[in-house]
């Protein structure tokens, strides 16, 4: 038997609830009719009254933007670039201490000047990778630990195994590691290059990490040495800003008595020039 249920709306006034028996009638008797109540909140004139931080005005206006200015434009900056550029390049194709290379490359990844050199650097590796894992560092752990994560950013094959020289017959790391401070240093960074499931690189994080905590108390801590290592461990190197960590970087190799100076001065400049161009670009927008 069919149920019949007619909608109705009228514009009368709402009426009572309605029961399931009125729903659920008989076919002979009259339908129910059916109201929609306006459920719409309700508005208010009230001011909502909100917490002010008192920040102070910007600065930024248009006449500020337009009146920032370099020194770092021109032709002679352009030509003091490429002078420096071409004696980076001399550098690079004259290597032949694989250590040499790897520690000039490293210092260009952090100074963020190394992609003007992205051939120079490839022929590099692509020299110590293909000497596979020889000699010159079965026993240096700030060498392979750099080896490895150069090699492992630019996509080369190398697998963890090459870490096992460091560990003892139970599987974990050598205790007397605990005291190559800038080896562990250099095994911190390789060991976020890890891909999932690599259980020697996650064993190393965790002992370089626990070992570094522990020297950072130290007083007798060599002051650069501390500020990378406070600086690695708050966050590791290449989940860092490039530009940011080279303006830091930059800070700390003006302290640094075996900086290249070459690599410094690039750096620098390279720096300013790019700063340069920022501000030139700001003030075509803000126009």
């Amino acid at each position: 038997m069919a149920l019949a249920l007619s909608l109705v709306v009228p514009s009368t006034r709402l009426p009572s609830k309605i029961s399931v028996s009125q729903v659920h009638s008989h076919k002979s008797q009259v339908p129910q009719t059916v109201q929609c109540i306006d459920l719409s909140p309700k508005t208010y004139d009230e001011k909502i009254v909100r917490r002010s931080a008192n920040y102070q005005p910007l600065i930024w206006d248009y006449d500020y933007v337009q009146s920032l200015s370099s020194k770092y434009v021109g032709d002679k900056c352009a030509r003091r670039a490429a002078k420096l550029k071409e004696d980076v390049k001399i550098m690079l194709n004259k290597v032949v201490d694989p250590m040499d290379g790897l520690e000039m490359i490293d210092d260009l990844q952090r100074l963020w000047s190394f992609y003007h050199f992205e051939d120079e650097i490839k022929r590099v590796l692509e020299g110590i990778y293909n000497n596979k894992y020889d000699e010159w560092n079965e026993e240096d752990l700030h060498a392979t630990a750099l080896k490895f994560r150069l090699l492992r950013q630019l996509g080369y094959d190398v697998p963890q195994e090459v870490f096992k020289n460091f560990m003892d017959e139970t599987g974990y790391f050598k205790a007397c590691l605990s005291e190559d401070i800038r080896g562990m240093l250099y095994l911190h960074e390789a060991s976020y290059l890890s891909i999932g499931g690599e259980s020697i690189l996650e064993e190393a994080r965790d002992f370089e990490t626990r070992n570094l905590e522990r020297n950072l108390k130290r007083k007798d801590l060599d002051r650069d040495l501390a500020l990378l290592v406070s600086h690695a461990l708050e966050l590791p190197l290449h989940w860092r800003m490039p530009r940011l960590e080279a303006r830091w970087f930059i800070d700390l190799c003006e302290r640094r008595p075996n900086i290249n100076p070459t690599l410094l001065q690039l750096a620098k400049l390279d720096y300013n020039r790019v700063q340069a161009i920022h501000q030139e670009d700001l003030k075509h927008v803000s126009r």
